[in-house]
C-alpha cells in the first residue's frame, strides 16, 4: 500500500501490473474499502494489459476520516433531498471527484479509463465531466445519474441497509450481520458462498469500520444533485454495466445513465445484483478490457 497526501487528506491506494500499460483507475462505492474490488478481478485486467489502481476513498477503508465534521442528520437530508431542497453535507462528490484526480497525480498517470461502481460510479461520472483531458473511457458499473423519479431501492433492500447489528462489540455477530446485508443486495442468479462471503466480511471489517464516514459519504450523495446535464455532455466513450436483479440500484437506473450519454453503450447482466460474484468475475473484466482497448486504439 502507498499514500499520497492532498489537502491535508491522506489518501491509501495499491497498483497492480505495469505503469507503462494503460492504466485502469477503479473507484469503489458506498463505505466500500479498495479491497471490495476483488484481486481476481484487478488480476484479470492486469492480465488483459492495464495497470491497475485502486484506492480507499476519503471517510473510508485506510484513507482519512473527517470526524472533526460530525456525522449527518441522514433522516432530516432525506427529506430535504426529497423535496427539492438544497442538502447540506460536509463534502460533495465533486470533492471526492477531486480526490480521484488526485490519485492519478499520486502515481503520475496523464490520463486513464475511470471504472466506478454505485457511488464510485457517480465519482466517475464526474471525473469524465470535470476532467476530459485526464480520461480515455468511462465504465459506470450499478450506477445512476442521480435524477428524481428513478425507482428506488426494493423494500428488502432498503431495509438490510438501513439495519444495524445487535450488539456491536460482538465480532462474529457484526460479521454474520453484514453477510446478510451483502447477501440481501448481492446477485439472485450467482450467489456468493457463506463462509467465503464472511470471510470477506471479516477481513473488511478488521481492515477498517467508518460508520460515520459512510454517513457523510451519503450526505455527499444527497448534495451533489444529479449529473442527468453531466452526462448529456460528455464525448467521452462510455460504457454501462448493470444487472437485471439489482435491488438496491434497480436497473432503470443503468438504462437511463446509458440513455443520457451520447453514444453509451449499456450491457445487461441476467440475474446480477448489488455485487461482485466470483462466477461474473471473468465476464466483467471482458467487457470492460474490450471497451478500453477500443478507446486505447482510438487515442494511440
Amino acid at each position: 500500500m502507498a499514500t499520497t497526501i492532498r489537502d491535508g487528506l491522506t489518501f491509501t491506494y495499491d497498483t497492480h501490473g505495469n505503469p507503462s500499460d494503460p492504466a485502469i483507475l477503479l473507484i469503489m462505492g458506498l463505505g466500500m474499502q479498495l479491497t471490495s474490488w476483488p484481486e481476481i478481478f484487478c488480476q484479470g485486467l492486469v492480465d488483459e494489459g492495464y495497470y491497475v489502481i485502486r484506492f480507499d476513498n476519503r471517510d473510508c477503508g485506510l484513507s482519512s476520516k473527517l470526524d472533526h465534521l460530525g456525522k449527518p442528520n441522514l433522516m432530516f437530508g432525506y427529506f430535504q433531498a426529497l423535496f427539492g431542497m438544497p442538502v447540506s453535507a460536509p463534502y460533495t462528490l465533486f470533492d471526492m471527484a477531486k480526490d480521484a484526480i488526485a490519485i492519478l497525480d499520486a502515481v503520475g498517470v496523464k490520463q486513464a479509463h475511470i471504472v466506478g461502481a454505485s457511488m464510485g460510479g457517480m465519482i466517475a461520472q464526474i471525473v469524465a465531466g470535470k476532467y476530459p483531458e485526464r480520461v480515455l473511457s468511462l465504465t459506470s458499473i450499478m450506477s445512476s445519474s442521480g435524477r428524481r423519479g428513478l425507482p428506488g431501492p426494493t423494500p428488502a433492500a432498503r431495509a438490510a441497509l438501513m439495519s444495524r447489528p445487535p450488539h456491536r462489540d460482538n465480532f462474529e455477530g457484526v460479521v454474520q450481520h453484514y453477510t446478510r446485508v451483502y447477501n440481501a443486495i448481492g446477485s439472485p442468479a450467482y450467489p456468493t458462498p457463506h463462509d467465503a462471503l464472511a470471510e470477506r466480511v471479516a477481513a473488511n471489517i478488521k481492515r477498517n469500520v467508518c460508520r460515520a464516514g459512510v454517513a457523510r459519504q451519503f450526505a455527499a450523495i444527497a448534495a451533489s444533485g444529479d449529473r442527468v446535464k453531466l452526462l448529456q455532455g460528455l464525448r467521452t466513450p462510455t460504457l454501462v454495466i448493470h444487472g437485471t436483479a439489482d435491488p438496491l440500484v434497480p436497473i432503470e437506473a443503468g438504462r437511463d445513465t446509458a440513455r443520457l450519454v451520447p453514444g453509451a453503450v449499456m450491457e445487461e447482466i441476467e440475474g446480477m445484483g448489488h455485487d461482485f460474484p466470483a462466477a461474473l468475475n471473468a465476464t466483467l473484466v471482458q467487457l470492460i478490457a474490450s471497451h478500453c482497448r477500443d478507446q486505447t486504439a482510438l487515442a494511440a
